[in-house]
C-alpha cells in the first residue's frame, strides 16, 4: 500500500466516522474510495465494515451524556440489532451479489420520507398513546423488528443505516432526535462488530485497510459527536434528508 493510498483511506475514515456518528452513510465514502485503489468489492465491503466498528464506537462515547436513562432501552433494541446484523452478513456471504440491490432504493426512499413526516407520525402516535395512558418507554410494536430489519440491512452493506434507524426510532419513540441520535451510533456499532466478526472469521479482510479506516473513523466519531450536538432538531432532521438522497444517489449510479 502506497503512502498516498494509505492518506486516501485515513482521511476517508476520518469523514465516514464523523458523517456516522452525526447521521450516517459513512460507508459511501470509504466504499468508493476502496474500490478507487482496486480493492475487490466484496474485500472492500467486509474491511469497510470491520474498520468502521472502532468510530460507531467512538461515536456512542462522544454522545453518552444523551444516552443517560436509557439502558433498558438500548439493551432491548441492541438484541434486535445484533439479530439483525447477523442475519445480514450471512446474507452477504451466501447470497448472489445482487440480490439486495432491488431493494436497498426503496428502503432509503422509505426511510427518508418517515424522516420527513416524523413530527406529525410522532404527534399522532403520542396522541394516540396519551389517550391509552401514555407511551410505551420502548416504544410503538414497530421499533423492535424495524431495528431488526435495519441490522440485518446494516449486515449486509450499510449505507445509510443511520438514516433507516432514525427513522424507525423517531416516528415510534417519544424522544428527541438528539437522544435518538445517540442510541443509533450505539445500535449501528453493535451490527457492525457482529457483521464484523463474521467476516474477520470466515472472509477475506485487507487488515491495513482495516487499520487505517479505524483509526481514521475514531477520530471522526469524536469529530462528529461535536458537531451534531449543536444540530438542532430541524437541522438534523435537514442533514439526514440530504444524506439520505446522497446515499440513494450514489447507490443507483452505482449500481
Amino acid at each position: 500500500m502506497s503512502p498516498l493510498e494509505v492518506v486516501a483511506i485515513l482521511l476517508a475514515g476520518v469523514a465516514a466516522g464523523t458523517i456516522n456518528t452525526v447521521v450516517g452513510s459513512g460507508t459511501l465514502i470509504t466504499f468508493p474510495t476502496l474500490l478507487a485503489f482496486g480493492i475487490p468489492p466484496v474485500t472492500a465491503n467486509v474491511s469497510n465494515t470491520i474498520g468502521l466498528v472502532p468510530g460507531s464506537v467512538s461515536g456512542a462515547v462522544g454522545y453518552r451524556r444523551e444516552l443517560s436513562g436509557q439502558r433498558s432501552r438500548v439493551l432491548r433494541l441492541g438484541v434486535a440489532s445484533l439479530v439483525g446484523g447477523t442475519v445480514g452478513a450471512v446474507l452477504l456471504l451466501v447470497l448472489p451479489a445482487g440480490a439486495f440491490e432491488a431493494i436497498v432504493p426503496v428502503l432509503i426512499v422509505l426511510g427518508l420520507v418517515l424522516v420527513v413526516l416524523q413530527p406529525r407520525i410522532s404527534a399522532w402516535v403520542a396522541r394516540r398513546h396519551e389517550a391509552l395512558g401514555g407511551m410505551p418507554h420502548h416504544g410503538t410494536w414497530w421499533v423492535w423488528p424495524g431495528v431488526l430489519l435495519t441490522g440485518v440491512y446494516g449486515g449486509y452493506f450499510g449505507a445509510a443505516q443511520g438514516v433507516l434507524l432514525m427513522a424507525v426510532m423517531g416516528t415510534g419513540l417519544d424522544e428527541p432526535l438528539q437522544r435518538l441520535n445517540a442510541v443509533k451510533n450505539v445500535l449501528a456499532a453493535l451490527v457492525n462488530a457482529v457483521a464484523g466478526l463474521i467476516f474477520a472469521l470466515v472472509a477475506d479482510v485487507d487488515w491495513w485497510v482495516v487499520l487505517m479506516i479505524g483509526i481514521g473513523s475514531v477520530i471522526g466519531g469524536q469529530l462528529g459527536a461535536t458537531v451534531g450536538r449543536r444540530l438542532p432538531g430541524t437541522a438534523l432532521r435537514v442533514t439526514i434528508v440530504v444524506v439520505g438522497l446522497v446515499a440513494l444517489v450514489a447507490f443507483l449510479l452505482g449500481s
